[in-house]
């Protein structure tokens, strides 16, 4: 176990190298994270793939290429120690949730055949209920050490385990894990799902296993790459973390990626993006104590050149059929790629975002709305240029959220900008979108007073008007923190949904459509 490496060991676990030939242990860890249900194959742009393209070899991942991967990996390494792990977020993304409610993922967690699982904050977007329906259906354990679930009368530990050991290669191997804890915003766990903090959680397993005489612990986390490098300076005992929620790519050879491992406090930490476009392979080498001397990998990218499970793949054509006709209308289309990637609608104006926002203002503007504002981790995707389809509209928007009105305050919206930019440094999906108000901030101020030159309809917002605002149903509920909303007048949230509503937006423009930014959100 990694408690205190010496210098030979730190130098030994970077190069990967000598060490590695006194291992008496070694231990492969092929990992995925965030597949958002991405049952099928994606394009460029993390969004479904037409056949066209896929056809012509333009796509990425899907779980039957992910099936032939990990296959390929246990062929290449029997009679070697592997264990097979996601990191969370199996829910949420495509038709194929919105139709079969994790049903489908469950089918392919099984027929894959995963060690373990860790519970991610999307999880919980259909409640405790559904996910206690999932863990009925999937054959692989679940594991989430920081949540308490004793007041829960639907969740339990026989659903959701604190910790785990699988036994391997003659060796017993500790699985700890933890979900982020603001889960409470970002999905629907419910008032009886108590979340503990990570690193104490992680922590009292850590020590639970040692004390059972676990010395090989790996950390399977949901809580993104920041709370990671937290939890492998402060956490003793560990050694791996494979992570996810925080959607990053670890690689060694893509230009502006996190090298693969990262080594934080002598502790590798490693995760695969997600959207099912990469599997990550972890090689960790142990010597006689247990003691961890080297860790080396990579994450692997699943082009066309990894040929689809045959199986899988008719399988999900199968499961495709009842909802392909809806995924293939064409609604318009696009002169250029619309931008949606988290890395760019999570830190400023986006022209992802406003389009939906534009699109919720158009729809409500007959009511007295002149605010719209969204959040940007509602939006999961880009589209291409071209002819636009309802699948990618849904793979943008795949949450079902509808629209939602109300009245605010200048001040309540003032409040509302500084929560959403509060988080910036961390990518969180609190980032605002708006359409009908402007806004500059100062990502380098102190959380709270960062925001400045609010304008509404080309007019300085005045604190104490009071305004008509569009939403989506998640932020006026208080999701991503936006709790100023939650006890707003005059709310209504059963508009219909957003994908309609941009839908019908994009249509309305004639069925052709141009992305832009104006300088909505600036910098300073």
């Amino acid at each position: 176990m990694n408690k205190l490496l010496t210098a030979t060991a730190v130098l030994a676990l970077t190069a990967g190298t000598a060490a590695a030939q006194d291992a008496a242990y070694t231990l492969h860890i092929l990992h995925i994270n965030d597949l958002h249900s991405r049952i099928e194959p994606i394009n460029a742009f993390d969004s479904t793939c037409s056949a066209e393209d896929d056809a012509a070899g333009e796509c990425f991942g899907g779980v039957a290429r992910i099936k032939t991967f990990i296959d390929g990996k246990r062929a290449e390494l029997d009679g070697e120690n592997v264990i097979v792990l996601d990191a969370g977020d199996q829910f949420q993304g495509s038709l194929m949730y919105t139709t079969y409610k994790g049903d489908v993922e469950a089918e392919m967690m099984n027929a894959i055949g995963f060690d373990a699982m860790a519970v991610g904050n999307h999880e919980f977007d259909d409640g405790p209920e559904q996910l206690a329906e999932f863990a009925g259906e999937v054959e692989v354990p679940l594991v989430s050490g920081n949540l308490d679930l004793s007041q829960s009368n639907v969740l339990g530990d026989d659903q959701v385990a604190d910790h785990l050991v699988l036994e391997i290669g003659g060796e017993r191997i500790g699985i700890v894990s933890a979900l982020a804890t603001d889960t409470s915003e970002t999905s629907s766990p419910g008032p009886n799902v108590i979340f503990q903090d990570e690193i104490d959680a992680l922590q009292a397993d850590v020590d639970a296993l040692t004390e059972m005489g676990v010395d090989k612990i790996i950390a399977l986390t949901h809580v993104g790459l920041p709370k990671d490098r937290e939890i492998a300076e402060a956490v003793t005992g560990l050694d791996a973390i494979v992570g996810g929620h925080s959607h990053t790519l670890f690689s060694n050879t893509e230009e502006g990626a996190e090298a693969y491992p990262t080594e934080v406090n002598g502790v590798p930490i490693v995760q695969a993006y997600a959207y099912s476009k990469y599997v990550g392979h972890l090689t960790l080498e142990f010597d006689e104590e247990g003691n961890l001397i080297s860790a080396e990998g990579d994450t692997n990218l699943l082009d066309a050149s990894v040929e689809p499970d045959a199986e899988i793949a008719a399988r999900i054509a199968e499961l495709a059929g009842p909802i392909e006709e809806l995924k293939s209308r064409v609604i318009g289309e696009a002169t250029e790629a619309i931008e949606g990637s988290r890395e760019v609608c999570r830190a400023g104006e986006c022209a992802m975002g406003n389009l939906v926002a534009d699109a919720m203002l158009d729809r409500t503007a007959d009511q007295g709305v002149t605010v719209a504002i969204t959040n940007g981790g509602g939006l999961r995707a880009s589209i291409d240029s071209g002819e636009i389809t309802m699948g990618e509209v849904l793979t943008v928007l795949p949450f079902q959220n509808t629209l939602a009105t109300f009245s605010a305050s200048g001040q309540d919206l003032i409040d509302a900008l500084e929560n959403g930019v509060s988080q910036i440094e961390e990518g969180a999906g609190r980032f605002p979108q708006v359409a009908g108000m402007s806004f500059a901030f100062d990502a380098s101020a102190e959380p709270g007073n960062r925001v400045s030159d609010v304008m509404v309809g080309g007019e300085p917002i005045d604190p104490e008007a009071t305004y008509q605002v569009a939403t989506n149903n998640y932020v006026r509920n208080g999701g991503d923190g936006y709790s100023i909303f939650l006890d707003a007048e005059d709310a209504y949230d059963f508009g219909p949904g957003l994908e309609v509503v941009v839908a019908d937006y994009i249509a309305d423009q004639g069925g052709s459509y141009t992305p832009y930014t104006d300088g909505r959100i600036t910098a300073k």
